[in-house]
């Protein structure tokens, strides 16, 4: 019986730590072999029409918008005709090649801790971000004129041999106006039919820009590609494109890497995201399928290294013939920023689950509820500690955390420390009825009634405190507010403290100090397991974890040691009261004789 519940104690943990690590929504399904898209019927002279996506999610995807890799480019070419649209939060500058957006740099935080430099997105680049991908005479090759430049907004224009008219238009708020956000601006693409017949248009492929990793430690989550049908929230992790891995040893999945991915779907809105930052294209229409790219970022030659690589996307869009002298327009709304989701779930500017780009997965409920709490004590602890309000903010959550579950707590450790007291009368009963389990069975509820033991007592109260303490270490990983912000010795929250390196080893201070507080914590802690493997493999669990999350960041080693500091003072509380379910000692008989114990007979 050990033996079982040491497997599944162990089986439940693992599954817990990959929960925890890996944790990922829905899969996408395989895109399905490409087939030629549907052309519709012409519209009437004169009409103008929208983007319309085809009945089927599983629309075709061109090849020809498929080239087979990109790579950043280099340097800047000549002739480049910048223009730029500037508000308090982002600089956004636009090519006359293309006609689209070259970089969005974002005014309120750095590239690095430090440095001057402004956080640039979508740098280094393939391209410029919402060009016309792989459309010949107006791609990001091609010359756009300017037709007209204000502070907020930038108009151009192409004509493609005479018959059709391109008009791209950018519109930037600065945030004061009513159902705006500084970091989403406004697009519009408009194709116009020059002639007096009928034009066939061939698919269009925006571009969402490139994004990389904010650091070399990068895992599946933090950099992906994702989309919304509508109703579900798709995310393709880099490692999907990377190809080998484990099961590629079992002859599952391919070794070799995957340049390019098509996903044929209903877009409600599209993305590219890494830890902090992101960028979400929201059209008015939905569009037609994702295209992911594996894009080989350039080598330092100063620093060489292993080869990284970024991920570049473009959202693709179905439109109907071009009747005589008609017009489509393919509008939408682009938003380049960080992943803040007080931010992205205001109703009034985005849709209503844009804020899903967040990627939380299954502990999303809990993980924004964690936020917004944390935000609040941020505002709180702002005009008190400016320099360090973020750290006091995961602190200050931690402890009220704590305090909301203490009654399930303390119920829990009351429970483990009963369960402590009867394991020498359950080992008794063990040996007593070990060829006997029914009456085994039979006297050990006899028993934990008569210590009013619950044998769930210690497990149901921390089962109800797991999903809000995953959704704060899941919340953490990707909180963009914590991004350089220092606290005592740390420098930056969202990365390890290391304050030295030995060997070439990181001295990180806070995971030491967390693996201090759960060996302590361990000693404290009632143990009912009496076999000797369980007590092994519980002494070695806090070392197990002390190095599983030594190069997480400083924010999430914080909360696990103000959450397990908190743990082992009311450990030393519980250890100290009296337990109530205690029975009273027996008396001893008149004269001071002392009662022989008498070993019931075997029936």
């Amino acid at each position: 019986m050990d033996k079982k519940n040491l497997t599944i104690g162990v089986a439940l943990l693992l599954a817990a730590i990959a929960s925890m690590y890996f944790n990922s929504p829905k899969p996408v399904p395989p895109p399905p072999d490409a087939a030629p898209a549907a052309t519709a019927a012409g519209e009437p002279a004169g009409t103008t029409q929208t983007a319309t996506a085809p009945a089927s999610a599983a629309s075709a995807i061109a090849p020809t918008t498929m080239p087979s890799e990109l790579k950043a480019l280099p340097a800047d070419r000549g002739g480049d005709e910048v223009s730029l649209l500037v508000n308090g939060i982002v600089e956004v500058s636009l090519s006359n090649y293309g006609g689209a957006i070259k970089e969005v740099a974002l005014r309120q935080f750095s590239e690095t801790l430090d440095s001057a430099q402004r956080y640039v997105f979508n740098q280094p680049r393939t391209g410029p971000m919402l060009a016309l991908v792989d459309y010949p005479g107006l791609d990001q090759n091609a010359g756009y004129e300017i037709v007209s430049k204000s502070a907020k907004e930038v108009v151009y224009r192409a004509i493609l041999d005479d018959r059709i008219e391109v008009t791209r238009r950018y519109y930037l708020p600065d945030g004061s106006e009513e159902g705006t956000d500084p970091y989403q601006l406004r697009h519009e693409t408009t194709l116009r039919n020059l002639t007096d017949e009928t034009l066939p248009l061939p698919q269009l492929a925006l571009s969402l820009g490139m994004v990389k990793a904010t650091s070399d430690n990068v895992y599946g989550q933090q950099l992906t590609s994702g989309y919304s049908d509508g109703k579900d929230q798709h995310f393709i992790e880099h490692t999907k494109l990377q190809g080998g891995g484990f099961l590629a040893f079992f002859g599952l999945g391919s070794r070799e890497p995957t340049p390019v991915l098509p996903t044929p779907a209903t877009i409600a809105w599209a993305s590219l995201s890494n830890q902090f930052f992101t960028s979400i294209l929201t059209p008015d229409q939905p569009g037609t399928g994702l295209v992911t790219r594996r894009i080989p970022l350039p080598l330092d030659p100063e620093n060489p290294g292993p080869q990284h690589f970024g991920l570049g996307g473009e959202t693709l869009f179905d439109l109907k013939p071009l009747a005589p002298r008609g017009s489509v327009t393919v509008g939408m709304n682009f938003y380049v920023g960080p992943k803040e989701y007080p931010r992205l779930s205001n109703a009034n500017v985005f849709t209503a689950d844009q804020d899903k780009v967040m990627n939380y997965g299954m502990f999303r409920f809990f993980a924004q509820i964690l936020l917004t709490m944390m935000d609040w004590v941020h505002g709180w602890m702002e005009p008190i500690s400016p320099q360090w309000s973020w750290g006091w903010a995961v602190i200050i959550t931690t402890l009220i955390l704590k305090i909301v579950f203490l009654p399930l707590t303390l119920a829990a450790s009351r429970s483990g420390k009963r369960m402590q007291k009867i394991q020498p009368e359950m080992q008794a009963l063990r040996e007593k009825f070990k060829d006997n389990p029914q009456k085994m069975q039979q006297a050990t509820m006899e028993l934990f009634k008569k210590h009013k033991v619950n044998p769930m007592g210690g497990c149901l109260p921390i089962l109800v405190t797991m999903p809000f303490f995953f959704g704060f270490f899941i919340m953490l990983r990707t909180a963009a507010e914590l991004r350089f912000e220092s606290f005592l010795w740390a420098s930056d929250l969202a990365a390890p403290d290391t304050v030295a390196h030995v060997l070439g080893l990181p001295i990180n201070i806070m995971p030491l100090l967390m693996g201090a507080t759960m060996i302590f914590q361990m000693r404290l802690t009632p143990t009912p397991a009496t076999d000797n493997a369980q007590m092994k493999i519980m002494k070695l669990m806090p070392w197990i974890f002390t190095l599983f999350c030594y190069n997480f960041s400083c924010a999430l080693a914080l909360y696990s040691t103000v959450n397990g500091a908190f743990t082992i003072v009311q450990q030393l509380i519980v250890n100290r009261m009296k337990d109530p379910a205690d029975p009273a000692p027996t008396p001893a008989p008149a004269g001071g004789r002392k009662v022989k114990n008498v070993t019931p007979r075997k029936s």
